[in-house]
Order: C-alpha cells, then sequence, then structure tokens
C-alpha cells in the first residue's frame, strides 16, 4: 500500500511538532534553580490520625491517631518550636477568634474533640480556652484509652504567643472561616507586635479569593497569600491544560502553583522549565503528598517520599510529619 505525499507531508509536521514541543518544555534545557526546597510543617509537629477511618468534615481526628511517639500538641507553641528543630523553614497554624476579642491558634471549629469542653471556638473567651487539656480527648484505639490527657492542659496559645514563639521564623496562617474580619484582627496583631512579617516571610492561605485571604493580601501586599480553593486552583489547572505553550496563566502571575507528588508528570517542563517559568512572574510552587479523589491534600508523612522529588526543585514541600520528614532532608 502506498502512503501519498500529502501523508508523508503531515506525518513529518506532525514529528517535528512533537519534537518542538518536547524541546520547548525541556526541563535539561532549563537552567538549573537556585537553592533548595524549604519544607512547611503542616500543623506545626502533631500526631498523625488514619486517614481511612477518620474521614469526614465532623469526624474527630482525634480519636483516630496512630500510637503516639510524643506528647506534642499541634498549633501549640511546643509544636511550632520542635517543627523548626525538625527542619522546617515554615510552620503552619491556624487561627481562631475568640467570643472576647482575642485570637488563638487552634484547628478545629469546636473544642468537643480535642479537649474535654463543649461548643464553637468563637463562643469561648481566652480564659475558658486556657483551662482546657488539649490532650484530653486523643486515642489510638478507638476510645478504650486516651494515654494523653492531662498533657496538655493550658496549651492553646494566642496568636501574640506564637509570634514571640518564632521571632525570626516565617509562619504560614490559616484562615478557617469565609469572613474577612478575621484578616483585619490578624492583621491588627501583627501590626501591633511589631513583626517585619515582610521581611520574616509570613505568608497567609486559605478559603475562596474574597474572603480573608483577599484582605490579608490588600492589608500585606508584600506577604504571600493564597486562596486554596481560589487562584491557586485555577493556577494548577490552567498550567496543566495548556502550560505546553509556554504561555503561563494569569491567575498564575504573582500566585502559587500546587502539584500533587503523585502526578508530577502533569506539569510541563517539570521541574527546571517549570521553576524557571514560575519564577519569571514571581509564582510559588508547593508539593504535595498523593492527591486522591474525595479527600482534602495532605502533606508528606514518610521520609521516602522525598525520593520522589527532584533534586533540583527549590520550591515548598508540605509536610504533615515533620518529625520524621524533616531529618531526612537534612540527610
Amino acid at each position: 500500500m502506498r502512503v501519498s505525499k500529502r501523508t508523508t507531508r503531515i506525518g513529518l509536521a506532525f514529528a517535528a511538532f512533537l519534537i518542538g514541543l518536547s524541546l520547548w518544555n525541556a526541563s535539561w534545557l532549563a537552567p538549573a534553580p537556585q537553592g533548595k526546597p524549604k519544607l512547611i510543617a503542616h500543623r506545626g509537629m502533631y500526631h498523625l490520625y488514619d486517614k481511612r477511618a477518620a474521614f469526614g468534615r465532623d469526624t474527630c481526628t482525634a480519636r483516630h491517631i496512630k500510637p503516639p511517639q510524643h506528647d506534642v500538641f499541634e498549633n501549640t507553641v511546643k509544636s511550632m518550636r520542635l517543627a523548626v528543630g525538625y527542619g522546617a523553614q515554615m510552620v503552619e497554624v491556624d487561627v481562631a477568634p475568640t467570643k472576647d476579642g482575642r485570637m488563638v491558634l487552634f484547628h478545629d471549629w469546636t473544642v468537643d474533640c480535642r479537649t474535654e469542653g463543649k461548643g464553637d471556638t468563637r463562643d469561648l473567651t481566652l480564659a475558658e480556652l486556657k483551662a482546657l487539656d488539649v490532650g484530653y480527648g486523643y486515642s489510638a484505639d478507638g476510645g478504650k484509652t486516651f494515654p494523653l490527657r492531662g498533657k496538655g492542659v493550658g496549651q492553646i496559645p494566642t496568636v501574640e504567643e506564637g509570634l514571640a514563639a518564632l521571632p525570626v521564623h516565617p509562619i504560614l496562617f490559616n484562615f478557617k472561616s469565609k469572613s474577612r474580619k478575621e484578616a483585619e484582627q490578624l492583621y491588627a496583631i501583627l501590626k501591633a507586635s511589631g513583626r517585619d512579617s515582610a521581611k520574616i516571610g509570613d505568608a497567609f492561605y486559605g478559603g475562596p479569593d474574597e474572603g480573608p485571604v483577599g484582605r490579608i493580601g490588600e492589608l500585606m501586599p508584600e506577604n504571600w497569600a493564597f486562596a486554596t480553593k481560589g487562584r491557586a486552583m485555577a493556577c494548577t489547572k490552567a498550567y496543566v491544560a495548556y502550560g505546553w505553550t509556554g504561555i503561563i496563566p494569569k491567575s498564575c502571575v504573582g500566585g502559587t502553583l500546587i502539584i500533587p507528588i503523585n502526578y508530577q508528570f502533569l506539569f510541563w517542563g517539570w521541574p527546571n522549565r517549570l521553576i524557571a517559568r514560575m519564577e519569571s512572574v514571581g509564582a510559588r510552587v508547593i508539593v504535595m503528598g498523593p492527591y486522591e479523589s474525595g479527600k482534602s491534600n495532605e502533606g508528606l508523612t514518610e521520609p521516602q517520599q522525598l525520593g520522589e522529588i527532584p533534586a533540583s526543585f527549590n520550591g515548598y514541600i508540605w509536610v504533615e510529619d515533620i518529625y520524621a520528614v524533616g531529618p531526612a532532608l537534612r540527610r
């Protein structure tokens, strides 16, 4: 069977296109990134839990922790300091306002799961929160025993205490609500503390673009702020869709690109070419743990996962278990 000249020309053109596309996105042709990766310790240092048993917005994750290896609790001063000690360049914490106008570091909407208390953090005073035991609700055997009770009394810190714990290390503040007033409250605390957040490199995230992240971006334009369900998601999806062209999506300019460790192959020019493109528009890149449909993103939990990330990567790595992963990166 004879192949027509037209078919041959089309085949050659297509082959040339594929070669050009490959070279245009070739990581090895891009300059080597400068610097080393930076670890973000999610919640500081904390107790991991069984994701299969503790899945759902209303599930009490403290009832499903893995056998405890330490007595450190998330979002506490000790947790933040130890996270840095184990190798974190940035510590992620969650902010929550109190009934009497203060702001604390606490992950859950209510205190019911982790403490002996009841109610929304926003309906309790600072004194009431300080009286609670944050280790009260932790169990590794489904509620039969509670080995950490009594070890977390008085450990819910104010934002001011968190700032004092890490005076020169960047903190990533997570807004759990959609209230822009919370951004204004946190901004006032940072300003009153005299902390130079821009120089230190503090950052902010959470919620939609129009929520507190958007407001903090207006108040602190020099700082990194990203909405996980807004521009960051838009940047990630757009780059996967047409990053092959070399055109950088508008949502990525000054933004954030999030890469699940099990989908690195989808990102054009990964790692060096992609990094060069993002750096050219002031965007940050975060590598997360494996993405699973229907579940929220999480970070690295095991040291060996570091081996799946290219050695030249110089962006941020989201880590759940800084206790295990941090020292491994140093080695």
